[in-house]
């Protein structure tokens, strides 16, 4: 042991090494103490599953404390002699005990705050306090009443100042050759490397920078996040998002709840019916390669590029005005499975991302559903697999569990065609009622195609990603035909959407309320449902749809509408956020608003290229009742975020 500390002294990149995993070893104990002090908020967790979210908190740590070290990592890896210096190695030091003090003391003050919270805390801490004058009072008290929490916090402290001096660099007069100057180049360069490769959470291109989404896959419930995740990464991953602040347009929830109340109490006197439901969401489909969707284009004459899809558009439910509530594959799972609307910025990377949230398959878990998100690209891709564990699936499908790389595309996932297909293998194997959803990827850039299907689906269509669209189109036939010779099939309700649209070329789509038109189609094959509704929907409507056919009985949050409930058509509403404006759309009107402030206002069915500014003709009655809904839906958003209140809590 003595002759490996001696090496390492006299190797600054070792020192470092050593160094950032003793901080890892501290946030470990750190982690303990956290789980430790609130084991009551937390409940009784399995033994198996505590160690599961311990082990999964490293990937984290290694993020957070790569980041906070920043400094001392570019004093240690710069290839030059004078790193060997006593004075210098003694300030990285202190550099080093520093920064990891300070994460010591956030970690453990955490503990503290979290049961008021019921989540670490992100950047917001500095806003929620920044009015109180008090601070100093309140965080003194809290001190003295966790005295033991201050020993701790001094001990861990201790423990990374007197293990860094074990590995304190030895002065040395060795005078360094060009082979010293190349090979620390070297090193830097590949701990460089390996620095990016730990902050973003992985190796591949797959990954995305970890955020704080991502704990949730590790999980059992929400609250359990906080385990998973530490303090200076919360904050560290939350700068720079918007903090929501509560607009007080309403000073008063009766008020606000009597213009919209996304609390939906259901009729309880229905009998429940237990049908299969199985949900489609389709990468970049938008409404525009419809034909059916499309039966006045071109003089009737539009051909579009979906014909399969057609035949159910035409034996299905679908309706006039179908809009997405964001453009990014990360804003699609929220709104259709949990009736989450995008404002601001995506859900999965906002500082709320934490928050208890339900969904379809949360709601149906309470009626004994076996519940499962399907997936081909890599496992943990796009934070969706987290997005589904907290959402209520019980079972995840990946790549990881398709098990044949071979039908990889080498870009994005599994190809379409054979990931339907072991989607609809694999559901012919669960006990009913089952409650799945899909999500496809070979709609996607680079727009690429099974070599074998190159001739089949030429580049025919004025965008490269119209032959994708013809490919997943035959993908979603052959999984029909697969479907349909299953038991399960005629039991089941699917609904068809898309994530956000992509490749538009026609004019009346390239228009801010044209962006976010996909199709949202409801297909039972007893024929239950058919027809094509002159009204407007949104992807948060498809959850309180799909719970209100089902007839479902227990409260849950929705922003959303059920589609099937005729008698309220007329209130029907679609919002989007279009870069920090709130498009609003109601009847015939699409009303742009920043803030509280109507911008401008368009008949985007008239007026489909969005040419004439109507505000000024507008009554003041149309105005007034339009704008206080988009504002009680706006602060109900807001609030509930806040207030980590997105969920009915039953007992």
């Amino acid at each position: 042991m003595h002759k490996v500390i001696s090496w390492i002294k006299n190797q600054p990149v070792a020192i470092m090494v050593f160094n950032l995993l003793l901080a890892m070893f501290v946030y470990t104990l750190c982690r303990c103490t956290f789980w430790y002090v609130n084991s009551n908020v937390f409940g009784n967790i399995a033994a198996n599953q505590l160690l599961r979210e311990f082990c999964a908190g490293l990937k984290f740590d290694l993020t957070a404390v790569l980041y906070t070290n920043l400094i001392y990592f570019a004093m240690m890896v710069m290839p030059f002699a004078f790193r060997h210096n006593t004075v210098y190695q003694s300030v990285a030091k202190w550099v080093f005990c520093v920064v990891n003090a300070i994460s010591v003391i956030s970690n453990l003050s955490d503990a503290v705050y979290f049961p008021f919270s019921g989540r670490r805390s992100t950047v917001t801490i500095f806003s929620e306090f920044s009015n109180d004058s008090n601070i100093a009072s309140v965080c003194f008290t809290a001190a003295c009443q966790n005295w033991y929490l201050i020993i701790i916090g001094a001990l861990f402290i201790a423990l990374l100042v007197v293990a860094a001096r074990k590995v304190e660099a030895e002065p040395t007069q060795e005078k360094k050759h060009a082979v010293y100057y190349v090979t620390h180049t070297a090193t830097m360069l590949l701990a460089i490397y390996l620095l990016v490769c730990g902050a973003r959470g992985g190796f591949t291109r797959d990954v995305r920078p970890i955020s704080l989404n991502n704990a949730n896959a590790y999980v059992d419930k929400p609250i359990e996040s906080a385990i998973v995740l530490n303090t200076p990464f919360c904050v560290l991953r939350t700068i720079g998002n918007t903090v929501y602040k509560n607009p007080n347009y309403y000073t008063d929830y009766q008020s606000m709840s009597a213009v919209f109340e996304p609390v939906i109490y259901p009729d309880t006197t229905k009998q429940f019916r237990p049908m299969n439901v199985v949900v489609l969401i389709l990468e970049s489909f938008s409404k525009e390669f419809f034909a059916s969707l499309n039966k006045d284009a071109d003089n009737g004459e539009y051909k579009g590029f979906t014909p399969f899809l057609d035949s159910i558009v035409e034996n299905g439910l679908t309706f006039e005005h179908t809009f997405a509530n964001g453009r990014k594959s990360i804003d699609a799972m929220p709104s259709i499975l949990s009736s989450i609307p995008r404002f601001y910025e995506p859900y999965f990377t906002s500082p709320y991302s934490n928050n208890r949230v339900s969904g379809i398959a949360g709601e149906l878990n309470n009626k004994g559903y076996q519940t499962a998100f399907f997936h081909g690209a890599p496992n943990g891709s796009m934070g969706f697999e987290a997005f589904a564990n907290i959402s209520g699936f019980k079972e995840y499908y990946g790549m990881t569990e398709y098990g044949n790389r071979s039908d990889f595309d080498g870009h994005w996932a599994i190809w379409d065609e054979e990931f339907l297909q072991f989607y609809a293998n694999t559901m012919a194997t669960f006990a009913e009622p089952f409650m799945t959803a899909i999500f496809t990827a070979s709609s996607h850039h680079p727009f690429r195609i099974p070599t074998r299907y190159a001739d089949v689906y030429p580049e025919d269509g004025i965008h490269p990603l119209h032959k994708c669209i013809r490919y997943c189109d035959m993908g979603l036939r052959r999984f029909f035909e697969n479907a349909s010779q299953q038991p399960w099939f005629e039991n089941t309700l699917f609904v068809i959407t898309a994530d956000h649209t992509n490749g538009l070329t026609r004019p009346e789509y390239n228009t801010d309320a044209g962006y976010y038109k996909v199709p949202i189609i409801f297909y039972t094959p007893n024929g239950d449902l058919r027809g094509h509704v002159n009204t407007i929907a949104q992807q948060i409507d498809i959850m309180p749809t799909i719970l209100g056919y089902l007839n479902y009985d227990k409260p849950y949050v929705a922003f959303g509408h059920n589609l099937l409930d005729t008698v309220n058509y007329q209130n029907h509403y679609a919002v989007n956020y279009n870069n920090g404006i709130v498009q609003y759309f109601t009847d015939s009107l699409m009303l742009l608003y920043n803030d509280a402030n109507m911008r401008a206002a368009y008949n985007f069915i008239g007026d489909q290229l969005l040419q004439t500014d109507i505000k000024q003709q507008l009554p003041d009655s149309v105005i007034l009742a339009s704008t206080k809904h988009m504002q009680a839906i706006l602060q109900q958003y807001i609030e509930r975020m806040i207030a980590n209140n997105l969920t009915i809590e039953t007992k």
